[in-house]
């Protein structure tokens, strides 16, 4: 039986990119992120010099950002890394670009975009969201629930 406790703090409605559902620890940046030498594959880091989360590994969380910037290299490193099992497990980002969206699609990677709310301004790091592709939903939580 749920308790008040398991509902989402906040439940953001947006556009499907990728159908399925997931969920983890998010891991938020205003920046937009490059592939192609932004990425360690490897690692599932990030290494773009001046970029907020250098030396940070988003393998396994809810990557929520901006949206993809650079090369069409994007979809093809974050593909590598997914092979690798260091790819997110869902995505959220606010500008649709045709970078992040094969990037999503070729992970297989629930995600979605065009939010009715900021999701920057409602997901903070450490948060724990749950991604729902089929229903174009993100839910979240300040810790995951019981």
């Amino acid at each position: 039986m749920s308790t008040v406790l398991d509902k989402p703090r906040v439940v953001i409605h947006g556009r499907k990119v990728v159908p399925g559902v997931a969920e983890g620890e998010a891991l938020v940046t205003r920046q937009t992120i490059s592939g192609w030498g932004g990425v360690n594959l490897m690692t599932g880091t990030v290494i773009e010099s001046r970029h907020e989360l250098k030396g940070v590994s988003f393998a396994n969380k809810v990557l929520v950002f901006p949206g993809a910037k650079g090369s069409s290299g994007w979809s093809g490193i974050f593909h590598m890394a997914k092979l690798r099992g260091m790819a997110p497990v869902a995505m959220v980002f606010n500008i649709m670009t045709t970078k992040a969206a094969l990037g999503a699609v070729v992970m297989r990677t629930p995600t979605v975009t065009e939010c009715d709310q900021d999701p920057l301004d409602l997901i903070k790091t450490g948060d724990w969201v749950r991604v729902n592709g089929d229903a174009g939903t993100i839910e979240v939580w300040d810790k995951k629930p019981e």
